[in-house]
């Protein structure tokens, strides 16, 4: 028996700048990093293979990614390829099943830890990127992660999104530059610890969602627009493709605990989490 887990990861900003055509028109740009999170895959060595999920499944986490990446690590054996030959693998495993992905998922789930992609065309190139500590114990103080409860299917918004913007949709690309931009300024933001970009970077990746697809946000609205209005969350965003899963909710310093208390109380879970700093091993 082999076990082997892979973390699942949050994308701060740049999700959907990540997938053809995009990254061959523009390139893109992901900020992401991995929580405490895992998919667990159980090879029975006779080539069966199990799995074991800490959240559940279409969660906006990157399980499907972390579930190829420790589907192959366990069957082939973590060593038997480098960490970037292990995600791609995962990808092409992910397209070949049908739906339609981009990268940061399997990349994020291999290396782990914090992250800066950038992706050109079918390349991956993982730029040197360290937040500042005292970033990183503000965000892991502040950001709730919150499974909504709600269903989705990310492939139905995948298709929409995608068919505009072979169209030549100019919102939906004006949407989509903006979202790569957010990559920038979260990076300089955590970095130099500059909380108000941290913000900024979310509210110009929720901005960018509403021009791609206002849908991506609607099944959210009713519970996280009173607590924008009352200032209780400074910034958030829908995790994965959104329309449903999770969202990322920075919280105003003063008020984590009645977020945590107001949005558990209309059916929300919340996801507790830490960093990881590690990507896929075995158990």
């Amino acid at each position: 028996m082999v076990t082997v887990r892979a973390p699942l990861r949050v994308d701060l900003t740049g999700g959907w700048t990540d997938l053809v055509p995009f990254t061959n028109d523009f390139g893109g740009e992901v900020v992401n990093f991995t929580i405490n999170k895992y998919v667990t895959a159980h090879s029975d060595g006779a080539g069966e293979v199990s799995f074991s999920f800490d959240v559940p499944a279409g969660s906006g986490l990157g399980a499907i990614g972390a579930l190829n990446v420790a589907k192959i690590a366990a069957l082939q054996g973590i060593e038997a390829m480098s960490l970037e030959e292990l995600a791609e693998a995962a990808y092409q495993a992910e397209t070949a099943a049908g739906n339609r992905c981009g990268r940061q998922d399997q990349w994020a789930a291999t290396h782990g830890g914090f992250n800066r992609f950038l992706f050109i065309a079918d390349s991956v190139e993982r730029l040197p990127f360290e937040p500042a500590p005292s970033a990183r114990k503000w965000l892991k103080k502040h950001l709730l992660i919150a499974h909504s409860g709600i269903s989705h299917k990310s492939g139905d918004i995948q298709n929409r999104v995608w068919s505009r913007y072979d169209e030549g949709d100019a919102q939906v690309i004006e949407g989509l530059k903006a979202i790569r931009l957010s990559s920038r300024t979260m990076v300089d933001a955590l970095q130099r610890d500059q909380r108000q970009l941290v913000v900024e970077a979310l509210n110009e990746v929720c901005r960018g969602i509403d021009l791609i697809d206002p849908s991506i946000h609607d099944p959210f609205r009713s519970v996280i627009d009173p607590l924008l209005s009352s200032g209780a969350v400074m910034a958030w965003k829908a995790l994965g493709a959104g329309a449903g899963g999770c969202a990322a909710l920075l919280c105003n310093p003063m008020q984590v605990s009645s977020v945590r208390s107001d949005i558990e109380r209309l059916g929300w879970e919340i996801i507790d989490w830490n960093f990881e700093e590690e990507g896929v091993a075995i158990c």
